[in-house]
């Protein structure tokens, strides 16, 4: 069944096509990725599908009474106040009566008599008891709290406090409370560790909304998605498959393409030096196949060429020594938190180290110590001989917002360096996929995926023999990670990596220093799934995660409240269930009526919907369509709310 229908939709940036006649069918259930280089429109396309941005050309069709929500690439700033009004706040007037319902009910058990404008509290209760009463607004609330139950969300924390990672996680509980038909979610991994991308993962399987999603994880990609649609030089093109079976495909039809562009090209050579023939040619020239060669001139003008890969390579400098860090007891502290616990340890000359934990828990500033850009609280760091540091930060503090992108990586300079060969600065940045347009553009201008290539860029135009990468995979698109991949592969030297990349980690990472809490990292060997497997037999070691799903403030630090709430949620999570109320008991035993009750009903709608003349009219027809979408999803939370009395049971 189609929910919408992207039609012949085409817009342009300025003299750039973007999206060029592009038609799309989003079916119930499917579960459809967006993949392409940065640039290429898939963003542009979910705005278009959510209604947030007007095509030039072509139309979006969504079937009456569909529900859609979309979760933008960036963080949104301006939600206030609790996570259950923010989550609430989804469900548009009601939501905010049932937000406020809460802050109240908590004010009473706090001990409260008045509002905070000084209203009675039983009053305000008893006139927003009405305002739900009115709005069948009791079952909204349970809704609001199992999906901040499934998603372990605390109602009662300030979203303000909540890192970036925790607000997106947020923001999804918002737009999932509404049971929307389609999902559309743009980079939802960004700013989310290992453990939440994970999470994610096993979430979006169980939805049963149709979604389409736009991400560059390649892990996430093989896990999610059953429907991959590719947008390349402006034009859509869909493979009903994984992800991986698109990589073998896709590569297929590339080599087919390449083929046909060179018949193509055969043949107009042919025809030009045909039309260049003598006088006699001339005059018995056959003006049919001079409009057929202008029809193949105009064919070659307009074919878009497959956007090229990046070339990068790395300014080698002369080895290090052997020992490149050894630490004894390091240690660092803020105030009275504990953020790098002693650690001992030897870091070698080509080792390629990992740094894995969740957001918050001390990553940079582990790396910061080691190459002595923070001094340690206690302990010793030996930097060993010789050591050219190339410093990569997620951050880019590097990067000067008054210059162009060429002038950033140059410095100014008509010329750069490369492995002890001079080369022109336009023709370096077009290693790094920079048209001269572009490297002269200011870096204001440039998209998250060209910041990212822009770092890129100049780090690697440093000699060095340790290159530092701080997150380096947020917003590059999978072709530029592969030969980043390659590249560090390839390095001669030595390797430090934080990422929540797990496919990046896995592809390069030899040994690893992975976050066990309370400040402390182990070394292991190999990456994070290699731990994983470790873990799976162990009795001492914890998930690397398990932290992630607490909320903790975007500074990392926590208070007392918030605390509290999250050791309560610990408990909770850990506790056995609690047993059924006396109402619950009935509810239990009066549910399997309803759920009949309900089945006959959807039953006798599908009959007549069935009969021959049920088109006829067609606003009782949309009517009765949309009466028997009502009716399935009342039967699943029917069926939902079963099974967790069951379990509980």
């Amino acid at each position: 069944m189609s929910l919408i229908r992207v039609q012949q939709v085409s817009i342009a940036f300025g003299p750039t096509t973007i999206l060029d006649k592009v038609s799309l069918t989003i079916e119930a259930g499917a579960r459809m990725a967006l993949v392409g280089r940065n640039g290429e429109g898939k963003s542009t396309l979910l705005k278009i599908i959510a209604g947030q941005l007007t095509p030039d050309a072509g139309d979006v069709v969504t079937r009456s009474g569909v529900k859609a929500a979309y979760l933008p690439q960036a963080v949104p700033t301006d939600f206030e106040g609790s996570i259950f009004e923010v989550v609430a706040s989804g469900l548009d007037t009601i939501g905010t009566v049932l937000g406020q319902f809460h802050i109240q009910s908590q004010r009473l058990a706090e001990g409260h008599e008045t509002t905070e404008s000084g209203r009675p509290l039983i009053d305000s209760l008893a006139d927003l008891q009405d305002k739900i009463d009115s709005n069948d607004g009791w079952s909204l609330i349970q809704v609001v709290e199992q999906t901040l139950s499934k998603m372990q969300l605390d109602p009662d924390t300030d979203v303000q406090s909540l890192s970036g990672g925790m607000k997106r996680r947020v923001v999804l509980a918002r737009a999932l409370v509404t049971k929307p038909d389609v999902l559309l979610l743009d980079e939802p991994t960004n700013h989310l560790d290992i453990g939440a991308v994970a999470w994610l993962e096993k979430h979006l399987t169980t939805l049963k909304c149709a979604l389409i999603f736009v991400t560059h994880d390649r892990k996430f990609l093989d896990s999610v998605a059953n429907h991959i649609c590719e947008i390349d030089r402006g034009n859509l093109t869909e493979w009903p498959s994984g992800f991986a079976a698109y990589r073998i495909n896709k590569a297929q039809a590339l080599e087919v393409e390449a083929q046909q562009n060179a018949l193509f090209d055969k043949k107009l050579a042919q025809e030009e030096v045909w039309i260049r023939q003598g006088i006699k040619a001339r005059r018995t020239r056959n003006e049919g196949r001079v409009r057929a060669l202008k029809k193949l001139r105009d064919q070659h003008a307009a074919r878009r060429k497959v956007v090229g890969k990046a070339n990068m390579s790395v300014n080698q400098a002369e080895n290090s020594g052997k020992i490149v860090f050894e630490t004894d007891e390091l240690s660092f502290s803020h105030g009275d938190k504990n953020i790098i616990a002693p650690l001992s340890t030897v870091i070698m000359r080509d080792d390629s180290i990992g740094i894995i934990g969740p957001n918050g828990c001390g990553k940079s500033t582990l790396v910061k110590l080691l190459v002595g850009e923070l001094t340690p609280t206690s302990g010793s760091v030996y930097s060993g001989t010789q050591l050219e540091v190339a410093y990569y930060d997620q951050l880019r503090a590097a990067l000067d917002p008054k210059l162009s992108a060429a002038d950033n990586v140059s410095g100014g300079r008509d010329t750069v360096e490369v492995n002890g060969v001079a080369r022109h600065i336009m023709s370096y940045m077009q290693d790094f996929l920079f048209e001269p347009s572009r490297a002269r553009a200011p870096i204001t201008a440039l998209s998250g995926g060209e910041m990212g290539r822009l770092m890129l860029a100049k780090l690697f135009l440093k000699p060095s023999n340790l290159i530092v990468l701080d997150e380096p995979s947020n917003d590059l698109d999978i072709e530029t990670l592969e030969l980043l991949e390659s590249l560090i592969g390839d390095y001669k030297g030595t390797v430090i990596l934080i990422s929540h990349d797990r496919q990046l980690l896995e592809n390069v990472v030899t040994r690893s220093f992975v976050y066990q809490g309370n400040g402390r990292f182990i070394d292991v060997a190999g990456s994070y799934d290699d731990f994983e497997r470790e873990r799976a037999n162990s009795k001492t070691l914890k998930p690397v995660f398990e932290t992630s799903t607490q909320l903790q403030p975007a500074g990392g630090s926590q208070t007392a409240a918030s605390k509290d709430s999250a050791a309560a949620s610990k408990d909770q999570t850990t506790a056995a269930p609690k047993k059924l109320t006396y109402a619950e008991t009935l509810e239990l035993e009066k549910l399997p009526a309803d759920i009949n009750n309900l089945e006959g009903k959807i039953a006798a709608v599908h009959e007549e919907m069935n009969g021959a003349n049920f088109y006829a009219d067609k606003v009782a027809a949309d009517k009765k369509i949309q009466e028997s979408a009502d009716l399935q999803k009342e039967l699943d939370t029917l069926f939902e709310r079963w099974e967790a009395l069951e379990a509980r049971q």
